[in-house]
């Protein structure tokens, strides 16, 4: 029968969790807030502590949705754990995820079980106990957010030694931190319980750990079935969604049917979800559909997650632990440099890597604040003091990791980031890579155009004296470097080369930032290279389809962008007329004979009509005739 508070309660959730979204998003763009804190945050003030929009009586209701969330959030983590891609950093990755998970894990289960008195719910506990807890501490406290580092890793495009080593940690760690959350938890279980540790428990938490690794190849095969079929891709990620929620409901069945020897079995769902997930990436041609369906469910998953974390924390509570929480972050991160340090000695990576080593895992994510709620869940007692602390950390890790690891980056030299577009002094300037009848045609077009074009070649022969022609050894950054080209508002790519080719876009992107960049395309391999820096591609073949394609359909708007049309022509301008700023396009006042084609903003393409305001800055492209359309660009460039 279906329960009609469920779907009440789970009703005014997602309205909450709509809302969260957006004052999360508002929070980012403004003080760059990480989305993650802004949906805590937003759910912490909609919880029972404040508004009460999600009353504390509703939420175990709501425990489906924690437990398909942590199923996807482990089938994110397994996803990248790619063993191809590690081979080549492999030395490095394991001394660095032992020192760390060592020095983190033994560091901070010292240090917590020797202040216990001072954090307020651990008191008056019985030493056995309060090591216990300062087990899971620890053990929380290992954990890392590949989520979070991928994010900064494609923001600063960076590649290199270092950040393979960091992202090929990062997930290792968060593999491992589940098996030891796994017999740190069984063991505090025990301990809390009373009961004793024997051989007998330990082969029955060792029997869990394989059962759960055996069942997670198993769901990985399952995940194999649905990715094969022919089904539409949302009844996959349906599918999906539901494999890694039946994966909790068969933890349930066994928790309440089996037990071994006088201890109770239970099987551990994140590790059976992470193998599942590890599986399919590694053992099957479906990793790239099955990452994409991952990448794409869980924005949604990480709303709902991690607002419901926070309608589940007391406001007063994470006020009242704000204080132990700097002195545990304080704990971890010196715990993270010891354990940085023993990476690096042992590995024998360049001195060099030594001060920065520890930076790229202080962010902490979905797989801490999984195994938080696990704890809560598991010791209603204590359990939310301890989640409180935990998210408080958690939300300081946010805040402080990205930019440490951006600035590892940039230390390592790793960033292929975009160098701001600095306009050239010159108006309409263009360089051509590559010297032959094609960029001779284009050079000498532009230049009747009005545009400043220099030619870059290696060819030592040349009798040209209408083009400026600068003459290099061969195509390297290096060299181009030396040429002292400016700032050209295009870059044109004509070497019969794509590798070359991309060489020069990149350098150009990091060191130039050209707003402009085309480039002829030799074979389909480097296309998705080139478009992620923004390089408009011309494939032949395709480009003459099109081209007559046009000229069928609409052959007089072709003759006037090819320039058969000796009257008309076509330009760009650029709104810098302050005047303008603001004016409607229906009150332009235009020539009879000009109109407007597009008009660009901030890089993208606005679908205009009589009431789009101008701004500063805004692209417009006109076709009208020569005569008429100079006067524009006068009045629009004035």
């Amino acid at each position: 029968m279906i329960d009609l508070d469920v779907i009440k309660y789970l009703t005014g959730f997602l309205v909450v969790a709509i809302s969260a979204y957006q004052i999360a998003l508002f929070l980012q763009k403004k003080i760059h807030f990480p989305l993650i804190t802004g949906l805590i945050l937003t759910g912490i003030i909609a919880g029972s502590s404040f508004l009460n929009f999600i009353p504390k009586y509703a939420l175990p209701k709501l425990d489906f949705l924690n437990e398909i969330a942590l199923a996807v959030i482990a089938f994110s983590a397994g996803a990248e754990l790619h063993l191809e891609e590690l081979r080549s950093r492999l030395n490095s990755i394991k001394w660095m995820t032992i020192g760390q998970l060592i020095a983190t894990f033994v560091l901070s289960t010292a240090f917590v079980f020797v202040i216990a008195d001072y954090i307020p719910f651990m008191q008056n506990f019985d030493p056995k106990v309060k090591f216990a807890i300062a087990l899971l501490f620890g053990t929380i406290f290992v954990a890392r957010s590949p989520s979070s580092a991928i994010a900064i890793i494609n923001e600063m495009r960076a590649r290199g030694p270092f950040v393979k080593t960091a992202m090929g940690v990062t997930v290792v760690i968060d593999v491992l931190v589940i098996i030891l959350f796994a017999i740190s938890f069984a063991i505090v279980k025990t301990i809390i319980i009373g009961e004793s540790l024997n051989l007998t428990f330990l082969l029955v938490l060792l029997l869990e750990i394989s059962t759960s690794i055996i069942l997670g190849f198993l769901f990985g095969k399952l995940l194999k079935l649905i990715l094969q079929t022919n089904l539409h891709g949302n009844i996959k990620a349906a599918l999906i969604i539901l494999t890694g929620y039946s994966i909790y409901l068969l933890n349930h069945w066994v928790a309440q049917h089996t037990s071994l020897a006088g201890f109770h079995f239970e099987l551990e769902p994140l590790l059976t979800a992470i193998i599942a997930s590890f599986y399919v990436t590694n053992y099957t041609k479906f990793n790239h559909e099955f990452e994409e369906i991952i990448l794409k469910i869980s924005p949604f998953i990480y709303i709902i997650f991690f607002t419901l974390t926070g309608d589940s924390l007391s406001l007063q509570t994470l006020i009242n632990v704000i204080e132990i929480a700097l002195i545990l972050f304080a704990v971890r991160i010196v715990s993270l440099i010891i354990g940085g340090f023993i990476g690096i000695w042992a590995a024998k990576e360049e001195p060099k890597y030594a001060k920065i080593a520890w930076m790229p895992y202080v962010t902490q994510a979905g797989v801490a604040i999984g195994l938080t709620t696990m704890v809560s869940e598991a010791f209603p007692d204590w359990g939310q003091e301890f989640e409180t602390i935990i998210i408080a950390i958690i939300v300081i890790n946010q805040l402080i990791g990205p930019p440490l690891f951006k600035w590892a980056i940039k230390y390592a030299g790793e960033a292929h980031k975009k160098q701001e577009f600095k306009p050239s002094i010159i108006e309409h300037y263009a360089v051509i890579f590559s010297l032959d009848s094609i960029s001779l045609a284009i050079a000498r077009k532009l230049i009747k155009q009005g545009w400043l074009v220099k030619i870059v070649t290696t060819q030592k022969q040349h009798n040209i004296k209408d083009i400026d022609i600068l003459q290099v050894k061969e195509y390297n950054k290096e060299n181009i470097a030396q040429l002292n080209l400016g700032q050209p508002d295009s870059v044109i790519l004509l070497y019969p080369d794509d590798q070359k080719n991309y060489e020069i876009a990149e350098w150009i992107y990091e060191t130039i930032g050209s707003p402009n960049m085309i480039t002829r395309l030799e074979s389909g391999a480097f296309a998705a290279k080139f478009k992620e820096i923004g390089v408009k591609v011309i494939e032949p073949t395709a480009a003459m389809v099109n081209l007559i394609d046009h000229m069928v359909r609409a052959p007089e708007a072709t003759n006037i962008l090819l320039g058969f049309d000796k009257n008309q022509d076509t330009i760009d301008v650029e709104v810098r007329n302050p005047d303008l700023v603001g004016l409607r396009i229906r009150d332009l006042h235009l020539p009879q004979d000009v109109i407007i084609l597009s008009l660009k903003r901030k890089g993208n393409t606005v679908i205009t009509h009589g009431y789009t305001q101008l701004r500063l800055g805004d692209i417009l492209t006109f076709v009208g005739s020569k005569k008429s359309l100079e006067q524009v660009r006068l009045r629009f460039e004035f």
